[in-house]
């Protein structure tokens, strides 16, 4: 019965935990699910929790400070001390053995410390808070470049699997063909050189089929990486090519981005290191003011010659002490003038880098940005040109079985339609690849 309950339980447990792995993905919950689950973003939230912990640690420098200590000690062999004899009615020259105290003691100790005022401290509150938005602004740039390379690499797997039906389509067509080409070859009708052309065309396409096949499992364990999804797991991709290429993708509002470059994540990650600059120059400042403390320390003495310290006879003697300390740094060999002169050079570097940062972003942005029209014009481009390759395949195919094309003319035809159908899987991924670019510099996936 036992074994029953622990069977049902385990394999219970084992179904709840596979239902929370969903077996189907659409673009948009594989974002989701990887902003979740990627492995780079768990520690890059994890970091953001250190940082916070670590602020509660400089906080709590500053806070009152409580300790204990409890000393035993046991003298196998107490000390002697030699003192002149004549002090206890002895001869002049001569000295006394004598030891004092008990051999065992018992010792403990409390103290109450606080920290008064320390400029060092009262910066290092400042530096703790610019450590929390150092962690925060790389936890959301990992974010931005995961999903980036989430949306290339689910919609890669999409571009190959199309690529890999359009092969099929082609195969199946140039199959018909050959078989055609062959009962005219057998009849007559045509020679030897318009099969064995043929034949090498449909050869290629099987090749490329077959490659298109493997990328789309490679890319598809890739984007199984990025996910953090189980790679032993089955994953099903909802969304079809049809699905992402919306009008949305072709269509992007950009006349107010130029406002909008301010929150791209590497020029605020550079405002946040010139901040952190500013307040290390502060902290060798601070280092030149006095820093103040206090405590108060209450002491319990018991001695015995033999282990009595718990019994009620056991006499204490007790003993507190109250203590301020003020430490004024005076002359350093012009150490804090040489750290404090480093640090104002840094907030200097800090600001060069903040400047670089923003024109370098502004021109990525118009460099993206063009790139992004020219991708969509490049798109349809390939559309037009797609439909009119399939139009002169066509008509040369007509043409050849009537006679009046060589074979050397269908293969061109045909080779110009697989070129325009690849050029056409390019320019899709090419437009997917700018516009996400571009989300990604303006930060619009907040």
């Amino acid at each position: 019965m036992k074994l029953k309950l622990f069977l049902f339980v385990f394999f219970g447990i084992n179904c709840l935990i596979g239902q929370q792995i969903p077996s189907h993905l659409t673009l948009e919950e594989a974002v989701t699910f990887g902003l979740e689950n990627n492995r780079a973003i768990v520690n890059a939230s994890r970091d953001v929790q250190k940082s916070y912990k670590e602020k509660w640690s400089t906080i709590a420098i500053g806070l009152p400070q409580v300790k204990a200590t409890v000393d035993y000690q046991n003298f196998l062999q107490q000390p002697v001390s030699l003192i002149p004899a004549q002090f206890f009615g002895g001869n002049e020259g001569e000295f006394a053995e004598v030891t004092f105290g008990t051999k065992q003691n018992f010792i403990a100790t409390a103290q109450v410390s606080q920290l008064l005022f320390d400029g060092s401290y009262l910066v290092g509150l400042q530096a703790i808070e610019v450590y929390s938005y150092i962690t925060e602004n790389i936890l959301e740039k990992t974010k931005l470049e995961i999903r980036k390379d989430i949306i290339n690499t689910y919609s890669a797997v999409l571009l190959a699997r199309e690529s890999t039906a359009i092969l099929e389509k082609n195969s199946l067509a140039l199959t018909a063909n050959l078989a055609e080409a062959k009962q005219l070859y057998a009849n007559g009708f045509a020679e030897e050189e318009n099969v064995e052309q043929l034949r090498l065309t449909l050869a290629q396409m099987e090749t490329q089929k077959r490659y298109t096949e493997n990328l789309e499992k490679i890319t598809l364990n890739m984007l199984k990486l990025l996910l953090g999804y189980p790679s032993d797991e089955n994953l099903i991709l909802d969304d079809t090519l049809k699905d992402i290429t919306v009008p949305e993708l072709f269509d992007m509002n950009l006349n107010n981005a130029e406002n909008d470059l301010a929150n791209n994540i590497d020029i605020r990650i550079a405002k946040n290191n010139l901040n952190s600059e500013r307040i290390l120059l502060k902290l060798e400042r601070s280092k030149a003011l006095p820093t103040l403390s206090t405590f108060l320390t209450g002491t319990y003495t018991g001695n015995s010659n033999s282990f009595t310290f718990f019994d009620r006879s056991q006499k204490w003697f007790g003993s507190s002490l109250f203590g301020v300390g003020l430490e004024v740094p005076i002359f350093s060999s012009l150490q804090r003038s040489a750290k404090t002169q480093k640090a104002r050079i840094a907030v200097e570097q800090a600001k060069t880098n903040l400047e670089q940062t923003q024109e370098q972003i502004a021109l990525s942005f118009e460099s993206t940005k063009n790139e992004y029209n020219l991708s969509v014009e490049s798109y349809f481009t390939a559309v037009e040109n797609l439909r009119l390759a399939e139009s002169i395949r066509s008509k040369n195919q007509v043409k050849y079985f009537e006679g009046m094309a060589t074979s050397f003319e269908l293969r061109q035809s045909q080779l110009q339609l697989y070129a325009a159908q690849n050029e056409y899987l390019k320019s899709i991924q090419n437009v997917i690849a700018k516009k996400i670019a571009l989300e990604t510099l303006l930060n619009l996936p907040q």
